[in-house]
Parts: C-alpha cells; sequence; structure tokens
C-alpha cells in the first residue's frame, strides 16, 4: 500500500504560524524593571537582577527604573562595569550558564556596549538570532536535534544552523561561523545562500528571565553531495526531510518554538515559489 503524503497549504502554514505569534509576545513582569545603559533603553531587569544591581557602583536603581552608567557614552569604562554587572549576576546564581562569550548591548538596533551572554536573560537585553534554513538540491529540508547537554531546549528539533550573533562581528559573519560549528558548512558550500531578512522580535518569559529576540534568517540550497556535519558537539542528530514529513513532525511538538516560526515562513516562501 502506498502512503498518499499532503503537503500543508498556505493557509495552513499561516494559521499554524498565528498560533505561535500569541507565544512569541509575552509582556514584561509586573516586577520587571526598565533598564537603561549610557541612558539608552535595552532592556528589563527581573525583581532578583534589581536588587543585585541596586548594590553596585556605577548602577543607580529609582523609580523610573534600573540605569547602568547614567549620562555617560559608550566606552571600555562602560564595558567594564557590564563586566563586573555580569559577574555579581552570577555570583548571586542568576546565571543560568556562564558562557565565556559577549554580546552586543543594544539600544534598538545600536551596539553601544558587550556583555557575558549568561547575563542577557535577567537583564532583559535583546539578542539576535541567526538562522540557516538549508535546503537539499531536490527539494528536502535539513533540520537538527539539540543536544541533550544544551541549557536551553535540549533534545529539541531546530534549523540546521541556529544561534546567537557575538559581539565585535556583523550577522553575515556570525551566521558563517555558526553554519561552520554546528553543520560543518563552509563559505563555498553557502553559494546559493539568500540575503539575511529579520522575521520577527520575539518577547518570552523565561525562568531565567526574559527573552528579546530578533529572529534572523537565511535560506540556502545545498548541492548534491553536501551532507552537513556537526563540529561543536551541540547536535545529537541530523534529518534531511520531506516538505510532508517535516509538516508531520511539526504537528508533535518536538521543534523549538523560534525553529518552528523560522521553518514555517522558509517553507512558506518555497510553495509560494513552487
Amino acid at each position: 500500500m502506498t502512503l498518499i503524503q499532503t503537503l500543508p497549504s498556505l493557509a495552513d502554514l499561516d494559521q499554524r504560524y498565528q498560533q505561535l505569534l500569541q507565544q512569541a509576545y509575552d509582556l514584561p513582569t509586573a516586577q520587571s524593571r526598565p533598564v537603561t545603559v549610557c541612558n539608552r533603553l535595552c532592556g528589563w531587569a527581573t525583581a532578583e537582577a534589581t536588587a543585585v544591581l541596586a548594590a553596585l557602583p556605577g548602577v543607580q536603581v529609582n523609580e523610573t527604573g534600573v540605569h547602568i552608567a547614567w549620562a555617560q557614552t559608550p566606552s571600555p569604562a562602560v564595558n567594564t562595569l557590564l563586566a563586573e554587572i555580569a559577574v555579581q549576576l552570577d555570583q548571586a546564581g542568576l546565571v543560568k550558564a556562564w558562557r565565556d562569550e559577549l554580546l552586543h548591548v543594544l539600544a534598538n538596533t545600536e551596539a553601544i556596549g558587550a556583555i557575558e551572554r549568561g547575563a542577557v536573560r535577567p537583564l532583559g537585553f535583546v539578542t539576535q538570532a541567526v538562522h540557516l534554513n538549508a535546503w537539499s538540491h531536490d527539494g528536502k529540508l535539513w533540520v537538527a536535534k539539540r543536544a541533550a547537554t544544551k541549557p536551553t531546549d535540549p533534545n529539541k528539533w531546530d534549523t540546521m544552523v541556529g544561534g546567537l550573533a557575538v559581539a565585535f562581528e556583523d550577522l553575515d559573519t556570525s551566521l558563517l561561523r555558526e553554519s561552520e560549528e554546528e553543520a560543518g558548512l563552509l563559505p563555498q558550500h553557502l553559494g546559493q545562500r539568500e540575503p539575511l531578512r529579520h522575521l520577527l522580535r520575539m518577547y518570552r518569559q523565561l525562568p531565567e528571565g526574559y527573552q528579546v529576540e530578533d529572529v534572523i534568517i537565511s535560506d540556502c540550497v545545498l548541492e548534491a553531495g553536501v551532507i552537513p556535519q556537526n563540529q561543536d558537539g551541540e547536535v545529537s542528530e541530523t534529518r534531511l526531510l520531506t516538505i510532508s514529513d517535516w509538516w508531520e513532525m511539526m504537528q508533535t511538538g518536538v521543534f523549538t518554538l523560534e525553529a518552528e516560526m523560522v521553518l514555517i515562513d522558509s517553507v512558506r516562501l518555497r510553495l509560494m515559489q513552487a
């Protein structure tokens, strides 16, 4: 007996995407406080983080919010203060995982400093996630399973490549770095990669704080014979799926929220171009 595989319709994809959007727009908790850096709004601190910051030189906490390096301009001294803030948050047990990796502190899209990655959620700072949707030459989609050791969403399925842009890198450089680390894909494998595009900004309450994340994506078609191979141990399995198989898998809730939204957008565009 031959099984009939059904492609999702554009209406199916749009309906699912709208459902997911409802999970991607949490307001900050009532106890959160706005955070400014150099007099620019940058985040939302948890009540626990606010209590830690209130005791630190260079930070003012008042009825209007938490103000880091108030009346200063971006400088190495501000980054030194941000580094000390990260250490104090870690010592207070508010950093879920120390990564020894710096992310930009963003005021909207302008970088005004850099801070340890593990400290961004307690402070509600904006992060930038870059994703690569990798298609095979015959119209199938590569996906990756997050390792059991990942601090966030372990064992969930994800896009082929996805990671946070780090400080002092442009977004394209971050995507190329992540592509090599997570999938062994070098620039010559990505010759058919489309320009990065902004999908959405997510706002989510997490146990470790407030996630404010710009989701930035690119699609590419890999040439025949190019097989992604994880290099950094953060992926436990990869699969090459037909759109029908991917859609069936999506119904089981095994993908991360962010990956679902990114993949729906990619599949939608591909079906529209067919």
